[in-house]
């Protein structure tokens, strides 16, 4: 059990930030073992024959399905909206006295560990060659599936940053995940290891990741306290086809069948380009029709670095039946199409 003791000051430190890295080294895991992850299984069954001949093994050796995973390979995002260039030259910089480590570190208790004790030797070589290897991997697995995920991560920071600005550390916190809980100025998190520790003064960091799911992950002092997360909407990220809200006939019957598809598909905060994507409707349409449902007060566009991102209002899930939509799209799993090109 983990169990982080917030101070009066820790609640205001607070802070979301997301990682295209993380996402990365976490999907590694998802390629390995997709029996625990099948929501992905769309992203999996698209992705796999693009990776033959692209000689992951040194990172499958590296990242194990389960356990610790080498921290060199995932520091904490150092800014809301890191970008994987600046990532992946923080990797690059690691000392090669913490790769070898962190290296070595992975193989306690686990049989056979000669590759990464091989490569705990060559700590120089190793990072290089590993770095080289994500950037690869990146070009191909999760590049032209980016822009999805991004929105999906976006749209739980604007979610959440906005129950803290409104409801303090127990909005935030309340449905972050079943494994967490917030009582009493304590967050716990379930996990089969122990830790109990005053933040003092650090506060805590908050990461949605999509391929984190179903668990949830945890960093601890002497490192930023951080806590990673599945994004609220997880469950509809490979989905491509037009919702089907029982509610959809009614509603197209009161605004439109094009703003309802886009009313229904804002149950998870989306950019005109996600949105023109899942209606199969063009960006230009859809910013047509995103001007008449902002007029009307059902959704509002928030500005997220270069991109909007378009959310309902209160008056919009009312109106879209939003607890009866979360609920449809957590049951659906991984019931999705497999995405892109």
């Amino acid at each position: 059990m983990i169990e982080f003791v917030f101070a009066p000051e820790d609640v205001a430190r607070v802070r979301f930030a997301f990682s295209p890295l993380w996402e990365m080294v976490r999907s590694l895991r998802v390629l390995t073992d997709p029996s625990g992850h099948a929501l992905h299984l769309p992203w999996v069954r698209t992705v796999r024959p693009r990776l033959r001949g692209l000689g992951l093994e040194p990172l499958q050796e590296v990242v194990q399905p389960a356990g610790y995973i080498p921290d060199f390979l995932t520091p904490p995002p150092g800014t809301p909206l890191p970008e994987l260039g600046a990532e992946l030259e923080i990797v690059r910089a690691t000392p090669p006295e913490v790769v070898a480590a962190e290296l070595r570190w992975t193989t306690r208790g686990r049989r056979p560990a000669q590759a990464r004790l091989a490569m705990a030797a060559d700590p120089e070589r190793t990072l290089a060659h590993l770095a080289d290897l994500l950037e690869r991997y990146w070009e191909v697995a999760m590049e032209p599936f980016w822009p999805r995920v991004r929105d999906l991560l976006e749209g739980d920071v604007l979610r959440r940053a906005g129950a803290l600005t409104a409801e303090g550390a127990a909005g935030v916190f309340g449905d972050l995940h079943g494994a967490v809980t917030w009582r009493a100025g304590t967050l716990t998190v379930d996990r089969p290891w122990r830790f109990r520790g005053e933040l003092a003064g650090r506060g805590i960091l908050l990461v949605p990741s999509a391929f984190v799911w179903p668990k949830v992950s945890v960093m601890v002092p002497p490192y930023q306290p951080m806590l990673s997360y599945p994004p609220r909407g997880v469950a509809t990220l490979w989905e491509t086809g037009r919702p089907d809200d029982d509610r959809a006939g009614a509603l197209a019957a009161l605004i439109g069948r094009r703003r309802a598809e886009l009313l229904s598909a804002l149950a998870t905060p989306a950019s005109t380009t996600d949105l023109a994507r899942r209606t199969g409707v063009t960006a230009g349409a859809v910013s047509q029709h995103l001007g008449v449902l902002r007029a009307c007060g059902l959704v509002i566009g928030h500005r997220m670095g270069r991109r909007v991102l378009y959310v309902r209002t209160a008056a919009g899930d009312a109106l879209a039946g939003a607890q009866r939509s979360d609920a449809r799209a957590s049951s659906r799993g991984g019931a999705g199409v497999p995405p892109g090109p």
